[in-house]
């Protein structure tokens, strides 16, 4: 594979820490060491790298960190009922700063997941919750178009490299469950798929023989592969179509449209409906967790917060109770194109009808027209959405509506995502937020621009600025120039 350019992360280091109840766990972090000897420690996601590697040998995978473990026949929401601390939870609160007994309490009372198929072996850890860090998902996946598995590795690489912290495979190429394969042996991230992708693909892509054995024989394939997630749209019922016949774009969800057809056709109930209780026995054995998919999220924002999408999501919310009792994980997915006005009502409604569980949301993007900036778009609905309360940001990209994302597409909508989640664990006051922004604060007052470019998002930006405007060593920057900076008046008068 090519190696991917300006993706090194400068003056950091990748270290690790030890657990204290389970000293065999080795947590990693990024370490950013200042040119004033101070060291923030951030969150990283990018596995076993100290530098992105994309010559890895794709058939060796990562090295298999939790495979030594014997896994009992019990979920991490079973365990969390019951009062243990499991390695997962310790990993994930000395990665999170926080206590593990916190994770504990909120797993057990379903505000936060961990999604760990006992089969994923190369994973580390995380947690999805709203008094954790916001959380990025990045989309990758084949096509008819394009089916290279080495193509998905390197997206995913990449995805994970700039911050995503879980991934969704959502390929309807060729050779679909070797590509699979490859990415969740590849993966320290937990892998998210929507099966009836691949289900359609078995019967070329008839909806009309689509059928509860086939979509059961699919999803027990993928949680052998050792997905983590699955998005599956069991709440999107027969009897809501009058409601969407109201809209403007109908349905926009892909696995919603499938599901919708089927039912059509058939004139029968959503078969993931009908055997969600089956559907949670076969999660649970693996401890796969629930995404449910919002099939009816809005694709306008004049179908935002309608009668459809929030009939769907009072069933996401019964759903949510049975699986619960069931102990299987779930988050709940969400919108889609909402206004500005109409966010917070999308939380409250969230928080009211699914229990307050994980809400994992596709922006929401605050305007329609935004073509070739919908990742911006997403970015602005995602901050607010995130303080509010959301746990999870699905990504979108320049190209959302447009095309498949090529990989400076794919950094693009990592950026300015994380840039949101940042944004929105400031506002909730994120211990690990606010240290990295008092040191940015720090190194820009005392002109530091060299640790301003380790502490950024995107240190290749700030580089190729630095570069262009010739900063180093200068105590002002070319908008102000030297006697006109507001900083260094500012210091000579209080001095």
């Amino acid at each position: 594979m090519k190696n991917t350019k300006n993706l090194t992360y400068p003056g950091s280091t990748k270290t690790y820490i030890q657990g204290k109840l389970f000293p065999e766990l080795k947590v990693p972090f990024r370490l950013i060491k200042l040119s004033n000897q101070e060291q923030i420690r951030v969150y990283d996601t990018s596995g076993p790298y100290s530098e992105p590697n994309f010559q890895t040998d794709l058939s060796a995978g990562l090295p298999q960190i939790r495979q030594t473990h014997d896994f009992p026949k019990e979920t991490q929401l079973g365990f969390a009922k019951k009062g243990i601390i499991t390695p997962e939870m310790e990993f994930i609160a000395i990665r999170e700063q926080v206590e593990p007994e916190f994770v504990l309490a909120e797993v057990a009372k379903g505000h936060a997941i961990i999604p760990a198929n006992h089969k994923h072996f190369a994973l580390e850890p995380m947690i999805i919750g709203k008094n954790f860090l916001t959380k990025i998902n990045s989309n990758i996946g084949n096509s008819s178009a394009c089916s290279s598995i080495e193509k998905e590795i390197e997206k995913m690489t990449s995805s994970i490299w700039y911050g995503a912290d879980t991934v969704m495979d959502l390929s309807t190429g060729e050779n679909i469950n070797e590509t699979r394969a490859m990415i969740i042996k590849n993966a320290p991230v937990p892998i998210g798929t929507v099966p009836i992708y691949q289900a359609l693909k078995k019967v070329n892509g008839e909806i009309k023989d689509l059928c509860w054995e086939l979509y059961k024989e699919t999803i027990i394939e993928q949680a052998e592969q050792g997905v983590d997630y699955f998005t599956i749209h069991a709440g999107l019922l027969k009897d809501f179509m009058p409601l969407v016949k109201k809209r403007k774009l109908g349905i926009v969800s892909r696995g919603g449209s499938i599901i919708a057809t089927w039912c059509q056709i058939h004139n029968q109930e959503n078969f993931l409906y009908t055997h969600f209780e089956e559907l949670c026995d076969i999660l649970g054995r693996y401890d796969i967790s629930f995404s449910l998919g919002d099939g009816l999220r809005p694709g306008s924002i004049f179908d935002a917060n309608d009668e459809a999408q929030f009939a769907e999501l009072k069933i996401l919310g019964e759903l949510q109770k049975i699986a619960y009792a069931k102990n299987v994980q779930v988050m709940i997915e969400g919108p889609g194109h909402v206004t500005l006005d109409l966010i917070k009502e999308n939380m409250e409604k969230e928080i009211e009808f699914c229990n307050d569980a994980p809400f994992y949301t596709l922006g929401p993007l605050v305007t329609d027209s935004a073509l070739g900036y919908d990742h911006v778009a997403s970015a602005i609905g995602g901050a607010q959405i995130g303080f509010l309360g959301t746990a999870m940001l699905c990504y979108v990209t320049p190209k959302e509506h447009i095309g498949l994302p090529n990989l400076e597409d794919v950094k693009e909508g990592l950026i300015v995502h994380k840039l949101a989640a940042h944004a929105s664990d400031l506002a909730k006051k994120n211990k690990q937020a606010w240290q990295r922004d008092e040191a940015m604060a720090r190194a820009r007052v005392e002109f530091r621009w060299e640790d301003q470019l380790k502490l950024s998002l995107d240190p290749s930006a700030v580089n190729k600025f630095q570069e262009q405007l010739n900063l180093t060593g200068k105590n002002y920057c070319s908008m102000c120039g030297p006697n006109f900076c507001a900083m260094k008046l500012s210091k000579a008068a209080l001095a």
